[in-house]
């Protein structure tokens, strides 16, 4: 449901998906597999702007909220917007997990965890193949 001021949902089609994200965004994004650690483009981008979902382009990271957590995968202490992601319960592998998920196209982008710096001890480690990167502009 569309509620004032969001964003509309995307939707499309499995098929659709696979054309446009191509076969290792594709398996991040659709399929919910994660990308090797310390593989990832944007895990050493250090610089001002917005993380956007790799599959729609929704606003889900200020640049501010990054921390270098070692553990592989860029890390965010928040979302820029909590309306912009969703978070289910995730049992899968034996062990329970927070999956983070575009709230706009359903994306899988990574995982939410509670040892991240305080004062919210979150760290959302989100996969590079996940995320796009826009710069701010000066």
């Amino acid at each position: 449901m569309n509620h004032a001021g969001e964003d509309p949902e995307v939707v499309k089609t499995e098929d659709e998906w696979r054309r446009e994200l191509g076969e290792e965004r594709y398996s991040v994004l659709r399929e919910a597999a994660t990308e090797r650690p310390f593989t990832g483009t944007l895990l050493r981008v250090t610089e001002s702007g917005t993380y956007l979902c790799g599959a729609c382009g929704a606003a889900l990271f200020d640049a501010s909220a990054k921390f270098e957590s070692h553990c592989g995968w860029p890390s965010f202490t928040h979302p820029e917007q909590q309306k912009n992601v969703r978070l289910v319960d995730d049992d899968t592998l034996g062990m329970h997990r927070v999956e983070v998920r575009c709230k706009r196209c359903d994306s899988h982008l990574g995982h939410v965890f509670d040892d991240g710096p305080a004062p919210r001890n979150t760290r959302y480690c989100i996969n590079s193949l996940a995320l796009t990167f826009a710069p701010k502009e000066l």
